[in-house]
Formats: structure tokens, sequence, C-alpha cells
């Protein structure tokens, strides 16, 4: 260093090391206070705020406090950072620092750490021409500088731990917030960083946000179009904003009219010319900077079918071996692309979502959309046949084509897994039955198949005739017999439970018929013992029995004694309601041992048979034990749709009893279900037991049917 060139730092101190010559100002004469200014219309997030004053909280660690603020592009990381920083300026009496580092910018690559560290220096007082050179120089200068400050540093827009690495201070007087889409994997274990992410506004603060900038009074005129534009911005704040602006410089525009905009310009038509508050502008600076595995994987999130996916699911769709997409996955998160939730699934905003759809169709080759979408209907497939054979594991199994064995299925282990699988996936698999496009012809049929076991057991009884519908919609494209029969006979078993018995009686007919034409013993069988269910709920009673007694020569001609036991039960149930008692006892109780070893569900309506019997022949104490053994049976199994009866059976057998407050207890019970089943006409029955017991004992001919 020159003469000169000290002289011209004069007011300065010199700190040499190892040959490299630092500069520091004096702290007391340079108070930078570089924060944009606060957000307008900044509302709620109190959660997030309060996790920003955690940081203000002293520490015993000796080393600098980082805080990094994640989210999506859009979310309102900036936002919420300039608020916090600006309402807790007093805590940082040396000074706020802040530099945007550009790292996720349409225009430019990401700033140099260096760069940003000479912006520094100038704001604290060291003139530009006594800057060192070397850029390590320069972020130890910046770290002599920031030592025993109490200062607020914001790095903003950062594009990756390695960016934000060299303008950390080392004093922990300094406070050093973040914000960017990746997560800082590389701070959070060098430096302890704590990480907070953003996720969308909720409802009503998305609604605080709109009457901030429109006026409450604009948004109760059209209440409707309010929820429909809270609807279609999901909560991201660059969103609200940009619609909210569109709205506030068109005073007179209905907000109907941007709802219609926005509905028909999709992601599109969130854009206001601007391209830093272009909201598909903004969440694309995210996708360009993905490598081409995770850019990949990305687009093609768009073609998956519900709100959410599994890893497994996703490795489907991308045609790559789970552990590899787990990590592309993780990938994604740490862009803030997609979000974790419970049970390993990865979530994307809405707005993210379109953006990875939209891209889709930009990006990737038709063909290799098509072999995506395939791959994953084969998979769903798969895994819903599995989950269906756990459910119903002693029912007919249908052999899946010998291509969908290279998709394996997502492994579950029992019943209970079964059931929270098919509840997860619900929507993905109602997407791909109901959406063409989606998946195959054959591939329809044999998800109502495979759905129908979940859909009875949860009661989603009208789910269940929709799913087939379709199924017959696809079977038409699918010439078979076989499948023909199976279709037309589910569809007729769930228009009986629905109580449409001209649609049932029309395919269970169409059923019979392929059946026979097959010589198919064992589906002739199945239309008879549905035959019998629908006619025991028309009152029908010796049909039912009559229908139930042919179906169990049918399957006795298989050599299938499991389901040959179910007739027979059956045989025995119409048998009890045509009051002859002891072939009523005796047909259940020839059925139970099979029943007992081999189906429990089976077993639950067996015992519920023999329930009724000792009712109806006076042995309530019996009747009531043999109920509540049901009532175990099919709560342990999960079968939701017929917890109700047997509830409202014991109800009865218990007003027989005297004991008319347990009796109620059952029936409140039997009623709650029925009405979250949509089941009217039961509900109504038990609703009039409630209101007036005016007999010692109820009519016997309004006992529930069982409708198997």
């Amino acid at each position: 260093m020159t003469h000169q060139h000290a002289v011209a730092v004069a007011g300065s101190m010199v700190v040499q090391a190892g040959g490299d010559v630092h500069l520091a100002v004096r702290a007391e004469t340079f108070v930078p206070r570089q924060l944009p200014a606060r957000p307008p219309h900044f509302v709620g997030r109190a959660d997030d705020l309060h996790a920003l004053d955690d940081a203000l909280l002293p520490t015993s660690a000796g080393t600098v406090v980082v805080t990094s603020v994640g989210g999506a592009g859009g979310i309102g990381k900036t936002s919420l950072v300039l608020h916090w920083a600006h309402s807790r300026s007093d805590e940082f009496p040396d000074g706020q620092l802040y530099v945007d580092l550009r790292g996720f910018s349409p225009d430019s690559e990401p700033l140099a750490a260096a760069t940003a560290a000479r912006g520094f220096l100038c704001a604290l007082g060291v003139a530009p021409a006594t800057i060192p050179v070397d850029e390590h120089a320069q972020t130890a200068q910046f770290r002599t500088l920031a030592a025993r400050r109490r200062m607020l540093v914001v790095l903003d827009n950062a594009a990756d731990s390695d960016q934000v690495a060299p303008l950390l201070p080392a004093s922990s007087t300094c406070l050093v917030v973040i914000t960017s889409r990746r997560r800082p994997g590389g701070l959070i274990n060098s430096v302890g960083a704590r990480h907070l992410v953003l996720d969308a506004l909720p409802d009503r603060e998305a609604l605080a946000l709109l009457a901030a900038r429109l006026g409450s009074a604009r948004l109760a005129r059209e209440p409707e179009a309010v929820q429909a534009l809270l609807r279609g911005c999901g909560g991201m704040p660059l969103a609200l904003s940009v619609v909210a602006g569109r709205a506030a410089a068109h005073s007179r525009l209905p907000l109907s009219t941007v709802v219609d905009e926005l509905r028909e310009a999709g992601l599109d038509g969130l854009e206001d010319g601007e391209p830093g508050t272009d909201v598909k502008t903004v969440l694309s600076w995210s996708y360009r900077a993905l490598d081409p595995r995770h850019a990949q994987m990305f687009a093609l999130l768009g073609l998956a079918p519900g709100p959410d996916v599994t890893v497994e699911a996703a490795a489907a769709l991308a045609g790559i071996p789970v552990r590899d997409a787990r990590a592309v996955l993780r990938g994604l998160e740490q862009s803030s692309l997609l979000t974790r939730g419970d049970a390993d699934r990865y979530r994307a905003h809405d707005l993210v979502h379109a953006l990875a759809w939209d891209r889709a169709q930009h990006d990737v080759p038709e063909q290799v959309r098509d072999a995506a979408r395939d791959r994953l209907a084969d998979f769903y497939t798969r895994t819903a046949h599995a989950a269906r054979r756990l459910l119903e594991p002693h029912d007919i199994h249908i052999e899946l084509p010998a291509r969908l064995r290279s998709c394996g299925p997502k492994p579950l282990s029992d019943r209970t897994d079964a059931l929270a699988w098919f509840a997860a996936e619900h929507r993905c698999l109602w997407h791909l039955l109901v959406v063409p496009r989606s998946s195959a012809a054959w591939h329809r049929w044999q998800l109502a198949w495979a759905m129908s076991a979940y859909h009875r057991l949860s009661g989603l009884l009208g789910d269940d005739v929709r799913a087939w519908v379709h199924a017959e919609a696809a079977a038409d494209m699918w010439p078979d017999p076989v499948v023909d029969a199976l279709v037309h006979r589910h569809l007729g078993h769930a228009y009986v439970q629905v109580g449409e018995f001209e649609q049932a009686r029309h395919h269970l007919v169409r059923a019979l018929h392929e059946a026979e034409r097959t010589d198919d013993a064992g589906s002739q069988g199945f239309v008879h013992r549905i035959a019998s269910v629908m006619c025991e709920y028309q009152g029908l009673l010796e049909p039912a029995y009559d229908h139930a007694r042919e179906a169990v020569a049918l399957f006795r001609r298989t050599g299938e004694p499991l389901w040959e036991a179910d007739a027979v039960n059956a045989a025995g149930w119409c048998a009890a309601l045509l009051g002859r008692m002891n072939e009523a006892e005796r047909l259940s109780r020839e059925a139970y041992p099979v029943l007992s070893r081999y189906d429990p569900r089976g077993a639950a309506d067996t015992l519920d048979t023999l329930g009724f019997i000792a009712h109806r022949n006076h042995r309530d104490h019996d009747a009531l034990d043999l109920f509540r053994s049901a009532l175990a049976l099919y709560r342990e199994l999960g079968d939701v749709y017929h917890v109700p009866d047997t509830l409202d059976r014991t109800g009865r057998v218990l007003h027989a009893l005297g004991r008319t407050d347990d009796a109620d207890r059952m029936w409140r019970q039997a009623l709650a279900l029925y009405r979250d089943q949509l089941r009217v006409t039961d509900a109504r029955r038990v609703r009039r037991q409630l209101e007036g017991r005016k007999s010692d004992r109820l009519s016997e001919h309004t006992w529930p049917y069982r409708r198997r």
C-alpha cells in the first residue's frame, strides 16, 4: 500500500494479515439503513412473525444467528421479512443491510457474493477505491466491520447456501435473515440456521388482503365472486395482489368478470405486464433454475391427477426407481416447488401445479407424456387391486394384464393400510376413472372393481354407482362377455344399494344373460345373490328367499364353499324375515363355521342374523350378545356401512328389555351414521323410533335390511 493510498483513507484503521490488507471503518460513524420500503397491505402471518421474533432471543452459542425464510415464488417471503424488519428496526441500532441476491431472476445470473460484499462495505463507509481486489479479502473486511455491531443483514432471494455463506458475519451481535426458494441445507448444517417455510395464506387472511386493496364494501356486494377469487389464487399473496390490482384499476368492473377472465386464462390470467409481478413468470424462474432431471420430474408432476403425490406414484410417473424419485422430489422440495406433508406425500401449490402442467405441454414430447400417464395408471390400478385383496381376501380375483407386472404396486401390509391408502388416494383414483385421457378403457373398469370394496365399506354408495357407470362406458370399448357380466352385475348391485331398483333390475338381467351365455355358474350365483337383496329391500321376501337358494345351488356347482356359505346365510336371513325361525337358525349355523374361518365380514353378517333370530324367539339377552359380537367385527373390519344397521337392531333389543336410555344411545349413534352416509329412509325410521316409543315392542316389519 502506498503512502498516498494510506492518506486517502485517513480515518480508517488498517488490519494486515498474511499479506492481505483489510480496511475497516470506525463503526460509530456509519449506520446504514438499506431496507426497502415497508410493503403496503401486509396482513396475517402472525405465527411466522413470532418465529422471526424468536431470533431476537439471547443465545449462548457465540455465533451469528441465521434465519432462513423459504417457500415458492410469490408466496410472500420478502414481504414478510421486510414487514418484520421495519417493525423491529429499533432492535438494530447499528443499522440494517439489505441486498437482492437475484438468485431467481429472469434477466441475470445470481449476484456474486463479492459484489454483494462490496455493496455492504460501501454502505459501512469504506471508500470504493480502498476496497480490496481479492474477493476473500472483501468478505473478510466485511466480517471485521460487522464485528460487535448490533446489525440486521437481509439477504433476499438467495440462490443457495454457497452464495450466502461468504456474506455471514461472524459476530453473535448480528442477525441474518435470508429468503430463498431453496432450502439452505448447508447453512442449517454449518451454522445451525433456522428454517421457516411459508405456506399459502388461509382464506381469512387472503380475504383481509383483498379487503385492504378493494374495500370491504365492494367485496360484500359479490360474495360468490370473492370466494371464487380466493379459490383461484389459492392463498398466494402475489396472485391476490395481481387480481386486486386489476380490480382496483377498474373500479366499475364487476368482480365476477375478473373471475371469468381468471377461469378462462388460467395461469396466464395472472399476468400484469411486469415480469417481477407476473405470477407465471415469477414461478417459472424456479423452473428454469432446475437441472434437466429435476425439470423433467417437475413437468411430469403436472400430469398427476391429484393435489399431492406419493414417492411411489412419482417414480411410476417418471419411470425411475423409488429411491431415485425420492431424491428428485427432495430436490424439488428444497427448491420450494413442492412441500412435503404426512405419509411421504409431496404437494404443489395449485398455481405451481398449473405451471407444471403448462411445462409438460410445452417441454415434454407427447409420446413421453402418454407413456408417463400409462405408467401412473398402471401403478394405481395394481395398488388398488392389492388394496382390495386386503379388504376382500376371499372375493373373486381379477387377473391383471401381464404388461402391468413391471410397475410394482405400493406395498400395503394389512386392512388398515388398505383403507388408509384408498382414503388418501380416492381423489386421484377418481380422476383416472372419469377423465378419459388419463387412463385406458381397461384401467377404468378394473379401477371401479377395485374401488367398489372401499366404497361399500365406507358407505360411499353414490360414488360406487358413478364409478360403475364410468366402468360401463369403458367396458363397451372392451368386447368381452366376462367383463360385460362383471360390470353389469356390479352396476346392478350399486343401484340396489341406493334403492334404484328399476335400473338395478335392468343391469342384473343383462349380467345374468352374459353369465348364462358363457355358462359361468359363479357369475350367475352372484347375480341371484344380489337379486335376493333387491327383493328383500322391496319387501318381496319369498322371491328374496328363492334367489338366495338359487345362489346356493349355483355356488355349490362351482365348488366354492365360501361363496356357498355366504348364500346359505342369506337364505337363513330371508327365512328369518319370513318367520321360519327353525330353518333360519339351521341355515345360519350351517354357514357360520366356514364364514368365521375364512370371511370375517360374512361371520359378522351371520352373527347379526342369529341375533335377529334370538330376538324374534324372545331370547333378548342372547340377541344382545350376538349383536355386540357382530358390531365388534364390523368395526374391526372398518365396515362403517353395516354398523348403523346393527346399532339399530341392538337398540330394539335394549328397548324390549326396558333399557330405554341405552336404546336411545344406540339409536342416536345409528342416526348420526345414517345421516353421514346420506341414507335418508333409514335415518327417518330411526328418528321416528327416537321420537315416540309407544309400544314395548317395535314393529317387526320396520327392521333395517342388510343390503349386502
